[in-house]
């Protein structure tokens, strides 16, 4: 995995106008962690750290009308992994995850986690290859068309702040989540997790592949059983 297919680079150049000065990092954040121990997910928690800032800075830039709680959940709709993916898909990143041999037709290279950590990790890449300044362009490359068609605010609101809210207008108390189990392996773990409300003896169980989207899908269909009681 020295050297980076001719396919991926040429891919790379077609979807996002850049071309690697250093090859070798192109690769390494195409690198799944089941096909080599030197893998993406350094560059994730760089390009991670990055995308948070540069989004952060759009945002102030684009919306001055907004408070820091709007702004706040603006940047979280727009860098969560939901949002990632949907770009991921957008460029037909799955087809160059490099994955390892017992992977492959495993689908672990279309899960929603994965597809956004190797987002995180290409922008990480850029940002090693050519510097901040490049790593800025292709984060608005990126996130072009959502920025050209934001949703309003009160949509931005996750299903957890509006099961929170729903509960404490009502005089209740707060839901509780509990995490139930976590099967399958280190690189392709699903979480179960509870949501309780002990006054109206409630609760339904949400998975996904980490504890918070478990979370917000356990809220999610709360709030739709919450609905059809008419509470």
């Amino acid at each position: 995995m020295s050297q980076v297919p001719n396919e991926a680079d040429k891919w790379f150049r077609h979807n996002l106008k850049y071309e690697f000065q250093d090859q070798s990092l192109l690769i390494l954040a195409l690198t799944h962690r089941s096909a080599s121990s030197v893998n993406n997910e350094r560059l994730e928690f760089l390009g991670d750290s990055i995308l948070g800032f540069v989004i952060a800075d759009l945002v102030f830039q684009l919306k001055p009308e907004m408070n820091e709680g709007d702004l706040t959940r603006l940047r979280a709709y727009l860098v969560q992994e939901s949002t990632l993916h949907k770009i991921a898909v957008n460029i037909d990143l799955s087809d160059y995850i490099l994955l390892g041999s017992g992977e492959k037709k495993s689908g672990v290279k279309f899960r929603a986690s994965v597809l956004s950590d190797t987002i995180e990790a290409l922008i990480g890449a850029v940002y090693l290859d050519r510097g901040y300044q490049q790593a800025r362009k292709i984060i608005k490359r990126l996130f072009a068309s959502l920025f050209a068609s934001l949703p309003d605010l009160n949509q931005l609101k996750d299903s957890k702040t509006q099961l929170q809210e729903l509960l404490q207008h009502g005089g209740n108390l707060l839901p509780t989540y509990t995490l139930e189990k976590i099967i399958g392996a280190d690189h392709d773990q699903v979480f179960y997790v509870d949501c309780n409300i002990e006054k109206n003896d409630l609760k339904t169980t949400g998975k996904g592949s980490s504890r918070r989207n478990a979370e917000q899908q356990a809220a999610k269909d709360m709030l739709n059983k919450l609905n059809e009681k008419g509470c």
